[in-house]
């Protein structure tokens, strides 16, 4: 006897025959930002290409022309994703230096998990919305905290590429090559200051004196350093 339909149904379900192909996740441009972060995370900001891009979402750079516009515009969007992270507080006058380097920290932070990631924050323009809320929180808490708008205006853009200089200055020095491993690494610090200890006294007396003081700092007392020299000369 012929088994049922149903049988053959229930056969063809355990066996998976004729089963219709799973279908693809359509391209979005949030799977686009995602995949690009990826791409940055595992191999950093160099491999960040349209190809490469397409590649990770198992499509063809032309499908993703439809979202974005050029390399530019991706650019945009990977800062702006990590941006849209960055919590920003109510403005409180009395800790108004406190929290702007509170987001100063998270910002760095952000751009030391995707290597090389703050080379296209400082080549973009400020105009993604996530980024432009920063630029809102951040106005709005050295406003509160007494500073002129004109003053708060250009403090915002120094920090901005403060930030981006010094994750860019941790990449190179975190990289695997022999002048990143010579510039951070203990013995390389060693190195440094053994350099300086021996300059020539008569061409570098200073140099030589405060050498242990030109190559001190570890983990990031520089720059907490910097953001407190920045933002102590202000109000």
């Amino acid at each position: 006897m012929a088994p049922s339909p149903q049988l053959r149904r229930s056969a063809r379900h355990a066996t998976g025959a004729d089963a219709p192909a799973p279908r693809k996740a359509p391209i979005t441009v949030e799977r686009i930002t995602d995949a690009a972060l990826g791409i940055v995370a595992s191999d950093g900001y160099d491999a960040l290409t349209m190809r490469n891009v397409a590649s990770a979402l198992e499509t063809g750079p032309a499908s993703l022309y439809a979202h974005v516009v050029n390399k530019a515009d991706l650019d945009e969007l990977i800062i702006g994703r990590l941006c849209s992270e960055l919590v920003l507080p109510t403005p409180d006058p009395s800790t108004w230096r406190e929290q702007i380097t509170d987001v100063c920290t998270q910002l760095r932070d952000q751009y030391l998990r995707y290597p090389g990631i703050s080379r296209a924050a400082l080549a973009i323009d400020v105009t993604d919305l996530d980024l432009l809320r920063v630029n809102e929180g951040m106005l709005a808490i050295l406003i509160a905290g007494g500073i002129a708008p004109q003053t708060a205006a250009w403090t915002i853009d120094a920090l901005f590429l403060y930030v981006g200089a010094y994750a860019m200055d941790a990449d190179a020095a975190s990289d695997d090559s022999v002048t990143g491993e010579w510039r951070r690494s203990p013995q390389g610090h060693d190195d440094l200051l053994a350099r300086f200890s021996g300059l020539p006294t008569d061409r570098f007396p200073i140099i030589v004196r405060h050498a242990s003081e030109l190559t001190s700092g570890s983990g990031h007392e520089r720059f907490d350093f910097t953001l407190g020299l920045m933002l102590g000369n202000l109000g």
